[in-house]
């Protein structure tokens, strides 16, 4: 793991937690606007995506509204203890994946058929099928995935790593960062998957653990890339409303 995302993922929560203090205690009330983001990573001595994953985090819980163009305001003081059970933010989850799945691919490798790799060149097919489609879900990203923890012959792998998967829909912070993945155009990486899947033809573990690991550290990378483009569109949505307050102005 980058050094960036080793910082994301170590500071966001702390920020997120004196945000919410300041929140609470007043400073900054209901209805007002947060500082600008770039204020905010120089007064917590912070990274810009370490504020965006903060901010996110507030968002899914109630506490904040992302307003495109216009800010950040504070929606209410109250903390909903029912919203932050089994919450996980996208960085934290990759990472589990990251440990995770690099050892389920290295075992794999060990015990994985003639069938069960016909399979998953299938779904890399699928994948890039996928990717070509305008709207296209993420489905034969997750069975390829899933097909490679049962190859480990080992029920409680296949389970854990059901729940990681599962935790990108059900935990509202990894469901919203990868929402913003998808708008920013990031998708599963076909190449990355055919490096993955050609280590289990050679039934190489070390290099399936390899190409597993190198996979994940891309979409930790990827999910901070689209935290930057959510800026770059709240950048320009603002950019564009000034413009036409212009034209109103002058025309």
């Amino acid at each position: 793991m980058s050094v960036t995302s080793r910082v994301t993922h170590r500071l966001y929560k702390d920020i997120a937690q004196s945000l919410l203090a300041d929140i609470q205690s007043g400073v900054h009330p209901m209805g007002a606007r947060l500082p600008a983001e770039r204020d905010l990573a120089l007064q917590y001595k912070v990274s810009r995506p370490v504020v965006r994953e903060a901010i996110i985090s507030l968002e899914v819980r109630g506490f904040v509204e992302v307003r495109v163009g216009s800010g950040v305001y504070v929606l209410s003081a109250t903390e909903d203890r029912q919203v932050q059970a089994g919450e996980v933010s996208a960085i934290e989850l990759t990472e589990a994946r990251l440990l995770v799945e690099s050892e389920v691919a290295a075992l794999a490798a060990a015990h994985i058929s003639d069938t069960e790799l016909g399979e998953l060149e299938r779904l890399v097919r699928e994948i890039e099928a996928e990717n070509a489609t305008p709207g296209g879900k993420e489905e034969a990203d997750l069975a390829f995935h899933l097909a490679i923890a049962r190859a480990t012959r080992n029920s409680a792998l296949v389970e854990t790593v059901e729940r990681l998967w599962d935790l990108r829909s059900t935990s509202r912070e990894a469901a919203l960062l990868h929402e913003k993945a998808r708008h920013a155009n990031i998708k599963p990486v076909v190449d990355e998957h055919t490096a993955i899947l050609d280590a289990l033809r050679e039934r190489d573990p070390r290099a399936a653990r390899a190409a597993m690991r190198g996979h994940l550290q891309q979409v930790l990378e990827s999910l901070l890339f689209a935290t930057e483009q959510r800026a770059v569109d709240e950048a320009r949505a603002s950019i564009q409303a000034k413009r036409d307050r212009l034209s109103q102005v002058t025309a």
